[in-house]
């Protein structure tokens, strides 16, 4: 017995001496193994692009911003487009404004710049209605010297004539050069509005520059209502809130109503912006802005800007640097220069405004459907507020339950859509009217401006109704045709305003 014990004793020994061995002999291979560490078959890519939106984010958290963050890559043929934040002359108004879906503003203000001089008949006023991000600064003036994004295209003898006409730009409301708009603070509690802003029309804009015409220059007419991209919509629109007020329209490379294929961009736009972790639902001010989102919704609006012909022959596809490897960061020229585009202008202009000016956009409809609803709205709230009780039942809040998806063709055919534009737009169908489309457009389709025109002449009540459009044998250059083939669009706009035939 005591024999078998030791004979136990001894096999347990030497089996936990084996182990130690067994478990040392591992610890020394992994440690072998780690201080030689085995290379991957490939080496780890690099990714410079997010390295500097890592830093800029950094950067901006401490409230220093740097313009070596602008990449110097050239942008090309491309005016002055960019931040205005001095320099214009500020309307402030005190009555308070109501928007076509409900909410209002308690009071205002519209930043505006002027070229030329008005005539003592106050009837030479050409009101300027500007694209989605541009400021009021048109046209270099004393207050600003700095060459403007019209700058070309205004002056004395040039296609708008400054020795003829009084010309007025502004920033539209909602904006974030000058107006009130998101950024700015509300005076019940002096805190950023943010996305306690309404929700705001391009009806909405026309209508507080015409209150900034009537009491600030005591007009009560204005020569033209002119503009393009967005400033076509608000060109006519304007002429459509106030028929009785101007007497000449030109709508450039814009359109009567939005359509499915703009709005999924601009809604592409918005979900990127307000994807970026920093927008916060809007309450992003005083902390680091959502830079990220707003230069891939730049990128995202750059593509609609211009045309394929186009960047064909500016870029073909050229590489930045053929001589190293491909990257997933810009590797293209046509790719850097996205890049540069979005980096420009992602500290240029407000999120919140972005937003807001693009739902804006996507809500133009000058159809009488749409714009009876929006009348109703306005005027009940009006009423509402002038006897007290606005705030009683007033919801500007999200539904408490998600939308639920419908799957199913749109309620309203074409044909009957059509309809319903032509009844609304009867309303001006009486005015001189210019029409200009681009065929190389992919943002505003030539098809959209036809659709103005034909319109128009099939409620023709004796206005002037001209159509011009600039085929691909003329510009290439896509929706920027209006900023950079001013030497085509010019003629026919100076003519129309002219009354020459």
């Amino acid at each position: 017995m005591l024999v078998r014990m030791n004979t136990l004793s001894t096999s347990r020994r030497h089996a936990i001496t084996s182990s130690r061995l067994f478990s040392a002999q591992l610890s020394k291979s992994a440690k072998t193994k780690r201080a030689t560490k085995v290379q991957s078959s490939n080496p780890q890519m690099a990714f410079p692009c997010l390295d500097r939106l890592e830093q800029k984010s950094k950067i901006l958290s401490n409230a220093c911003v740097s313009e070596d963050f602008v990449n110097s890559l050239e942008s090309g043929p491309e005016p002055s487009y960019s931040k205005v934040r001095t320099g214009f002359h500020l309307f402030h108004s005190k009555d308070p404004i109501f928007f076509d879906n409900g909410g209002f503003l308690p009071e205002y203000e519209i930043a505006y710049e002027t070229w030329g001089k008005l005539n003592e008949a106050k009837d030479n006023i050409i009101l300027i209605h500007t694209g989605l991000s541009a400021s009021s600064h048109a046209k270099s003036q004393p207050r600003n010297g700095k060459s403007g994004w019209w700058e070309e295209f205004i002056g004395s003898k040039k296609f708008i004539d400054t020795d003829k006409y009084f010309v007025i730009c502004t920033n539209v409301l909602g904006g974030c050069y000058g107006s009130t708009g998101p950024a700015s603070k509300d005076p019940a509690d002096n805190e950023h509005y943010a996305t306690r802003f309404p929700i705001i029309t391009v009806n909405d804009m026309v209508r507080a520059q015409r209150h900034l015409i009537h009491k600030v220059f005591g007009a009560s007419k204005i020569h033209a209502s002119v503009g393009a991209s967005m400033g076509g919509m608000q060109s006519l629109a304007y002429a459509f809130e106030f028929p009785d007020e101007v007497e000449k329209v030109v709508s450039i490379s814009g359109c009567a109503r939005s359509h499915p294929y703009s709005i999924a961009l601009r809604h592409c736009q918005r979900q990127v912006l307000m994807s970026d972790p920093n927008w916060n639902r809007g309450f992003y001010y005083n902390s680091v802005p959502p830079h990220v989102g707003m230069k891939l919704a730049r990128e995202i609006a750059t593509v609609t800007y211009r045309s394929g012909p186009e960047w064909e022959y500016r870029f073909g596809r050229g590489r930045a640097d053929p001589l190293r490897p491909p990257a997933l960061c810009p590797d293209f020229l046509v790719e850097t220069y996205l890049d540069h585009a979005g980096e420009k202008f992602c500290l240029e202009y407000d999120a919140n405004s972005l937003l807001y000016v693009l739902k804006a956009m996507d809500l133009f409809d000058l159809g009488l459907t749409n714009r009876s609803r929006a009348f109703k709205t306005r005027t009940e709230n009006e009423k509402k507020y002038i006897n007290g009780n606005f705030f009683d039942d007033i919801d500007q809040s999200v539904p408490a339950h998600p939308y639920k998806e419908k799957v199913e063709k749109a309620t309203i055919t074409p044909e009957e859509s059509y309809e319903d534009l032509k009844m609304g737009i009867s309303r001006i169908a009486h005015k001189d009217i210019l029409v200009v489309g681009v065929e190389s457009d992919i943002l505003f389709p030539v098809w959209q401006q036809r659709e103005i025109a034909n319109v128009l002449k099939d409620n023709s009540k004796g206005g002037d109704i001209r159509y011009f459009e600039l085929g691909t044998d003329v510009s290439n250059y896509g929706h920027d045709t209006f900023l950079l083939s001013l030497d085509h669009i010019g003629p026919p706009v100076k003519e129309f305003l002219e009354g020459i035939k």
